[in-house]
């Protein structure tokens, strides 16, 4: 039976999320064996569930028990635990549903264990990362249990077991990103205080169109319980705030607010105008928090995250940045404006796009093409797709080392190469970390080359 956590009290609600755990009807079936699924099931472990109630499904790991969705629900599993990358939408899973199988997530889990932590959780488009990360640099700057994860490094499941087994203290601040795909299935999950930091065309392989992407993004409101905090340059962010009912708990920040003029964020380490907004928006949230001085110090020596703009160095006179996390087109032209903006003259800047399409609007890259001193080099799986949708002139090849060398054969000393491709890894890859790799792996062996 569903409960309504958010309406019991602090006590009657501790009680009931941990028995939650222990009255999920086995067999129970973790469905994904990523990070979050292993995280699962380690959890589960811990809460006394035997590990031979526990079944592990996976459509594409060999590790895990069953493959094929139908072998799986012959086992008459009571509950699925369905991680983030598995559509909910999946017809055996709403099957599931239908003939009543508990669906849960590990994010819940995780909830179902929390006592006195103090909740933040950030979503959004593009930029979700940076400013968790950001956060995170605050906390670690006055507290000694702070947690940060999510979809973004440690599940939040890992977090619950570390506390259950001693191996870590309770957090008094968490900090989680949340992906759309983890809001889709969250029951348990209270903020005290949340973040959308942009709003655009996203995932819509996985959503019926753009406003059923943005209504799961949204879905953040219901789940805090003091502010909802907006960046007031967050692409489609501020209309769709306007066009819902302009909530009083929702607030619209911008970097220019009295309030975070004093701080002088400008000074901060991170490079480009939507750096100083992600900023801007976790200071705002820092604030409202009541957190120390020191925190807005932490913040603002925060360097940033590998494959966001990660600066590769410059090797021969030629600079490279791996922005291998750009999967959105907002992504790639907030990424290519700032490389564009400080590239030496009379340098060219070399745009690597690609890789696997989720059915983006390519169509929005159209305006690079005004851009002087540009090479567009299309590679991937999507390629023909991107160039044809973007109008963009350029070479093309199968993957990125292909695309990559050819770069190599003609940049010269002041050119800037930038990774910023738009497209999943999936076509080549394991992740867009693997992908940002091996770009970095590249860029080491062309420096040591001749």
């Amino acid at each position: 039976m569903k409960k309504k956590w958010a309406n019991l009290p602090p006590k009657s609600m501790i009680v009931q999320m941990k028995e939650f755990i222990k009255n999920l009807k086995t067999p129970i079936a973790i469905v994904g064996m990523g990070k979050s699924g292993e995280a699962a099931k380690r959890l589960l472990t811990l809460a006394g569930h035997a590990p031979e109630s526990i079944l592990t499904f996976d459509g594409k790991l060999e590790s895990a028990q069953f493959r094929d969705p139908q072998v799986l629900m012959n086992q008459k599993p009571g509950t699925l635990v369905v991680s983030p990358g598995v559509p909910l939408a999946s017809a055996w899973i709403q099957d599931a549903r239908k003939n009543g199988v508990q669906i849960t997530s590990e994010l819940s889990l995780a909830c179902a264990t929390l006592e006195t932590e103090k909740m933040i959780g950030v979503t959004g488009s593009v930029g979700k990362s940076t400013t968790v990360s950001i956060l995170g640099a605050g906390l670690e700057a006055f507290s000694k249990t702070g947690f940060v994860g999510g979809n973004l490094g440690t599940p939040f499941a890992d977090y619950a077991a570390d506390v259950i087994e001693g191996k870590r203290p309770r957090a008094d601040w968490v900090i989680l990103e949340l992906s759309s795909y983890q809001l889709e299935n969250c029951e348990g999950l209270s903020l005290d205080y949340s973040a959308i930091t942009y709003l655009t065309s996203n995932h819509l392989e996985r959503y019926d169109n753009l406003q059923h992407y943005y209504d799961t993004k949204w879905k953040i409101l219901s789940l805090t319980k003091d502010a909802l905090l907006l960046n007031r340059e967050g692409g489609d962010l501020v209309e769709y705030f306007h066009k819902n009912g302009q909530p009083e708990q929702v607030k619209i920040i911008s970097r220019s607010d009295k309030m975070l003029t004093s701080l002088q964020l400008e000074k901060a380490q991170l490079i480009g105008q939507h750096n100083q907004d992600n900023l801007a928006l976790a200071s705002a949230l820092a604030l409202s928090a009541k957190w120390p001085a020191s925190a807005i110090e932490g913040m603002k020596s925060f360097k940033g995250l590998v494959h966001r703009l990660e600066s590769v160095g410059t090797h021969k006179g030629i600079r490279f940045i791996n922005d291998s996390k750009a999967t959105a087109m907002d992504s790639v032209l907030i990424a290519t404006a700032a490389a564009h903006d400080t590239l030496s003259k009379p340098g060219r800047l070399w745009l690597l796009l690609g890789g696997r399409d989720k059915n983006l609007p390519w169509q929005d890259l159209k305006a690079l093409g005004n851009l002087k001193d540009i090479e567009f080099v299309f590679f991937g799986e999507c390629r023909e797709i991107a160039q044809t949708k973007s109008t963009l002139p350029g070479r093309s090849f199968a993957r990125l080392g292909e695309a990559l060398c050819d770069i190599l054969g003609s940049a010269k000393p002041g050119d800037t190469v930038l990774l910023s491709p738009g497209g999943t890894s999936l076509d080549e890859f394991k992740s867009f970390e693997d992908r940002g790799n091996y770009f970095k792996k590249c860029v080491s062996e062309f420096t040591l080359g001749n």
